[in-house]
């Protein structure tokens, strides 16, 4: 077999430069040339996965197929590439750490005194390595943090010591830099991105192409004085400016860049006629859609758009497949409880509720639930969201006031939703959730059903607590299907109302599976249902299910 090649992306300036998306975009890129190519982000914090850590401080926690709770920019590798993402594609410096402690406490080291060099760079060139497993062509690695941080210095030391250890023509590495933009002067400055390359260089490391972000265009000057001081070829000076519409733009802007090819001439591969068709029909379609819908996302963490990263990309794959423009209203569930549902809501086509943890909140999300069940708006739960659909219903619908999930209220009369056997008695938070893909029989006739088209799925899951099945006879009676479960029948993964016109609420994360080439079937179908729904001037298709239209036979 050929040498595998690999990709270092490494970023400076400032963080949160976009290394997730461009690493995506350059397999993107690699994939449309024929080349097969994994994605690994290398954290340099010491958490052992972002689990326990607060979408305040890191966003969403993306969940993979085989179960890590994983770095936010996993998502994007998934969604603008084929690669194989896993747990092996995200390590900390946390994870590193501690399987190097468990090696020293089992005596692994035979009496040698462990050091950052060689035994912590040595383990994280291993996890490199893991990351790659597969046919894979090109392994594609992003470090994160900034160059510059202590933290990051062992990452940076072991890469470079990769490119010695395969050979400097099958390593080649990318650096993202900023090039601010001063209003009052009128000037594109430099500096800052020559001062990261040279902290880069300090290392040892000599970057083979340097992307540029930035809101202007670049200058033949402004390109030429940066080949200068950062020792790379003019060619090799990559503009990645400011997109106007959307983030599925970025792969075109960059082939025409040629970026592509000057990696592939880097790493002494044959370049080849990449087609970008299928992006450009996308791209196409979300700068001039057919309609426009509005959705509100009821959630605690609205202000934060990467708290909920991949609801927001799943909603446009939704809109793709409709051919409409999706404008999202963020509705924060505590103005939700201030001032009601009816004037927060009035004028949307749909209703998403996410998931998440702890009390705070729930009662909004619950109100934005009985308000999208009681006037038809299309209502979509996922997870908490779910959970907030049954108790809602069964306070409502059923007249069980007190009903509750027993992770807010433990003495609740009424546990609708309740602690999973498995998880009584577990201490640890982080890793110890239901996690990963777990399959799905989806029950015929429902509307769920008709969305997949299959009897069986495979969805990824991230909670705790489950739908008490003590109420499912109940339920389904007063007019709430039980359209999907595990395949032995006992835990209840989807719910949905008969009539309505949409509303179903699922117990897994089906945004983790959405891409711009093949929108998720229930996000498809949910923004088909606002797309109608706006269709109509607002106004429901069918009546909503009530306490009072409720019947024994639903």
């Amino acid at each position: 077999m050929a040498t595998r090649k690999h990709v270092f992306v490494t970023g400076g300036v400032v963080s949160s430069l976009g290394k997730g998306l461009t690493s995506a975009c350059i397999g993107l890129l690699l994939e449309s040339q024929g080349y097969r190519v994994s994605l690994q982000k290398l954290d340099p914090y010491l958490n052992v996965d972002p689990g326990t850590m607060s979408p305040f401080q890191h966003g969403e926690v993306y969940v993979t197929a085989d179960g890590a709770e994983t770095d936010l920019d996993l998502g994007h590798y998934e969604r603008f590439t084929h690669a194989r993402i896993g747990r092996h594609s995200n390590y900390t410096t946390g994870r590193i750490y501690q399987t190097i402690i468990e090696k020293e406490r089992r005596g692994d080291y035979l009496g040698k005194t462990v050091q950052v060099v060689p035994h912590l760079t040595n383990e994280i060139k291993e996890a490199i390595r893991r990351g790659a497993q597969g046919e894979v062509d090109v392994a594609i690695t992003e470090i994160g943090g900034t160059v510059g941080d202590i933290e990051s210095l062992p990452f940076l030391e072991a890469i470079r010591q990769f490119g010695l250890d395969v050979g400097r023509r099958n390593v080649a590495y990318v650096h993202l830099a900023l090039l601010p933009y001063l209003r009052a002067t009128g000037e594109m400055k430099t500096k800052p991105a020559q001062h990261s390359v040279a902290k880069l260089r300090e290392i040892g490391i000599q970057p083979d192409l340097l992307i540029c972000r930035c809101e202007h265009p670049i200058s033949d000057e402004i390109r030429s004085k940066l080949s200068l001081f950062c020792n790379v070829a003019p060619e090799a000076v990559i503009e990645e400016k400011d997109v106007e519409h959307t983030i599925y733009e970025i792969p075109e802007v960059l082939r025409a860049q040629r970026l592509d090819e000057q990696l592939l001439e880097v790493l002494g591969l044959e370049a080849r006629d990449g087609d970008l068709s299928k992006w450009r029909e996308i791209v196409d379609t979300i700068v001039a859609p057919a309609c426009e819908v509005e959705i509100a996302l009821v959630g605690k963490y609205t202000g934060l758009t990467d708290a909920y990263k991949s609801i927001f990309e799943a909603l446009t794959h939704g809109g793709i497949a409709n051919r409409a423009r999706v404008r999202v209203r963020r509705v924060a569930t505590h103005d939700v409880e201030k001032h009601g549902a009816a004037s927060l809501l009035a004028g949307v086509h749909g209703v998403l509720v996410p998931g998440g943890f702890g009390e705070r909140g729930i009662r909004g999300k619950i109100e934005a639930i009985r308000h999208a069940r009681e006037s038809g708006l299309p209502l979509f739960g996922i997870c908490l969201g779910m959970q907030c659909a049954a108790i809602e219903f069964a306070r409502n619908v059923l007249g069980l006031a007190d009903a509750h999930s027993t992770e807010f209220a433990e003495d609740t009369p009424h546990p609708v939703i309740s602690l999973l056997e498995e998880q009584r008695g577990i201490a640890n938070l982080g890793g110890t959730m239901r996690l990963g893909a777990y399959p799905c029989r989806l029950v015929a006739g429902t509307r769920t059903h008709a969305a997949y088209g299959l009897k069986l799925v495979s969805e990824r899951h991230r909670h705790r607590y489950e739908f008490n099945n003590a109420y499912r006879e109940r339920f389904e009676q007063a007019g709430m299907r039980i359209a999907g479960t595990s395949p032995e029948g006992e835990l209840v993964e989807v719910i949905e109302l008969r009539d309505h016109p949409w509303f179903i609420a699922t117990q897994y994360h089906p945004e983790f599976q959405s891409r711009p080439t093949d929108p998720h079937p229930l996000f498809r179908d949910f923004i088909g249902a606002a797309v109608a729904r706006a269709a109509t001037g607002g106004r429901p298709e069918t009546p909503p299910v009530t306490s009072e239209t409720a019947t024994a036979g639903g």
